[in-house]
Formats: C-alpha cells, structure tokens, sequence
C-alpha cells in the first residue's frame, strides 16, 4: 500500500501529529487496514476510497479502529488538496457524514474539518474518581470553572481541566492501566486542559485505548472539547485556539471555531506538512 505520511496541526514547519493516509478504489478489510495502521505505527491511519460524490472513510489506530480521528481527516484534506487541488470534501464515516477542505497556501497545506454534532454530560463519580487515581490526581488539582464532563464530536471523551500549567505538564499514568480503564469506559482519549486565557488552552491527550500514550494533536477531542465550552456558558468569544504536544516535543496548534447553535457542529482547523525523508525513516 502507499501511504501517504502527513503531520497534521503542524507548528509551521515542525511538530503536528503523524497521520497515514491511503487512497484507493476499493477499501481493504477491516483485518488489512488494521494490519497497515499496526505496521506505520502512528496514531491513526486514515483509509479512504469514493462513494458516489463523497469519500468513504475508516480510521485505524494500532490496536483498533476508531469511529472518528480529527488530526488524520486533515491529513486527508491535506492530501485531497495536494492530489485533486483545493475544494472541499464530502466524507461518509462508520456513523456520521462531515465535510473536510484542503487548500494550498504555497509551500503550506491548511485543511478545516466540520465534525460531527457534539454533546456533553457531567462525568459520573466513580468514573472521575478512577480517572484521578490513574494520573495520581486529587480533587484539588481540577479547575473548578471547568468541571469533568463526558464530552463528544464523533467519539468519546472524558475532559479533566487541571487549575495549573505546571499540573499538566507533570502528567504521567501506567498504558496498560490506561488502555484497561478508557476501554471499559468507552472512552477514545482522555483530554486534560489547562486554561491560560478564556481562549488559549494547552492540551495532553492520553490515547490509550489506540495503544498510544499520548497524541500530540487531538482534533477530534479539540471539536469536543470546544462544544462543551458551549454548552458551559464559557466566554469563548467564537473560536478557541489549543496548544497540545508541547511536553512531547511535537509541538502542535488547532484552532476551533464555535457557532451559537446547541450541539452543531465545530470547525477545526490547521495545517499540515508532509513529513521529511528522515522522519519517515524513524518511524515503524
């Protein structure tokens, strides 16, 4: 297979999050696209073949699929832009239909994604207390003006909003602990935040569940997380922007735009770079 390899929500020319994107005519089995993400290594691997006037996608993570991967569909815009030139994309998903746009800005690729409807709940006691013992937390290290919630933008996410930077940057849990707890809760990636301003979050996103301990870039929490801003009255002013894989290196930035509307959904947007010979050498 050829996969493309694209760094999506780069900081200009560095950091983002690597994504696989394969394009085709007819899509493999769930056991080869499975097989293909498990060899790349990477987060997610995106696969992609048309259907009718849209593209059916399936997202693949190492260890397991995923209904819906915010940093691989921008680099799967970015890569429609590249091969098919700007436009924006129709994408039929195992359960729901989005849209991706990928435009060329000279040697810089931008893609924006419109996720999935998004929905929030308040995160059930024991489900925060396990939480909280997983990342050697207590109660007191939570930001009160933001609190637990189970939040959603296609998959699955607990938010836990730390009171200090200095809080997040020392994250740390055990994988396998981690992979046990998000799968018997359902849950595709645990989002801790730290607010420095009503509209500039830093973000750590255990994934777990995939396999991974950490993704640099997280669109799809990003979407999520960006509704619940919604739902909580919080001063958003229509667009947020989250800084995320700072403390791994990679840094990353993904900005979300969100409209008035109860539960619609949220623009996510980035760039994305193709990664250079050396970085595809490192990789598995």
């Amino acid at each position: 297979m050829n996969i493309r390899r694209i760094a999506a929500f780069s900081d200009g020319d560095t950091g983002g999050n690597p994504a696989g994107v394969w394009i085709g005519s007819t899509m493999p089995t769930a056991v080869e696209m499975q097989r293909v993400a498990a060899e790349i290594g990477f987060s997610e691997t995106a696969f992609a073949v048309p259907e009718e006037a849209a593209w059916r996608v399936r997202y693949f993570s190492p260890e397991s699929e995923v209904p819906f991967c915010g940093h691989a569909t921008i680099a799967l815009g970015a890569v429609f832009a590249l091969e098919n030139g700007d436009d924006v994309f129709e994408l039929r998903l195992n359960a729901a239909k989005i849209t991706v746009e990928g435009r060329r800005e000279g040697t810089t690729i931008m893609a924006s994604l419109q996720s999935p409807p998004t929905s929030s709940a308040p995160a059930d006691p024991k489900l925060l207390s396990d939480a909280l013992a997983l990342f050697g937390l207590v109660a007191d290290d939570l930001d009160p003006a933001i609190p637990p919630a189970l939040v959603h933008g296609g998959a699955d996410h607990l938010v836990l909003a730390l009171g200090s930077r200095e809080a997040l940057r020392a994250m740390h849990y055990e994988l396998n602990a981690g992979r046990v707890f998000m799968r018997e809760a359902h849950l595709t990636t645990i989002a801790l935040i730290s607010a420095q301003t009503p509209r500039l979050f830093h973000a750590r996103n255990p994934f777990a569940s995939g396999g991974i301990y950490e993704d640099p870039a997280t669109g799809a929490a990003a979407a999520a997380f960006a509704g619940y801003l919604r739902d909580l009255g919080w001063p958003h002013g229509g667009a947020i922007e989250i800084v995320q894989g700072e403390d791994m290196g990679m840094r990353s930035i993904i900005h979300a735009e969100i409209p008035s509307l109860p539960g619609s959904s949220i623009r996510v947007s980035g760039t994305a770079r193709i990664m250079t010979p050396a970085e595809k050498a490192s990789t598995p």
